[in-house]
């Protein structure tokens, strides 16, 4: 049998594009301001990627917010 793919347990309600929208900054913007290429915002935003904790940082602070503003567990712990 082969190795099933890992799934990830955790779901992560995502609130960037809110944020992004309501400081009136372009997706491009935002992936200028944190490092990134704009596709691999707009993933972020769709959540279909987890970015890791340096790169939450880096949007955090470009988007003037908490971290947990940007991005919250679905599941109770």
């Amino acid at each position: 049998m082969g190795r099933q793919p890992k799934q990830d347990k955790d779901q992560l309600d995502n609130f960037v594009e809110e944020w992004r929208t309501k400081r009136k900054i372009s997706r491009q913007e935002l992936a200028d301001l944190v490092g990134v290429h704009y596709q691999t915002m707009s993933y972020i935003e769709r959540g279909e990627y987890a970015p890791t904790l340096a790169l939450t940082l880096r949007l955090a602070a470009a988007l003037d917010c908490k971290v947990e503003q940007l991005f919250k567990l679905k599941v109770s712990i």
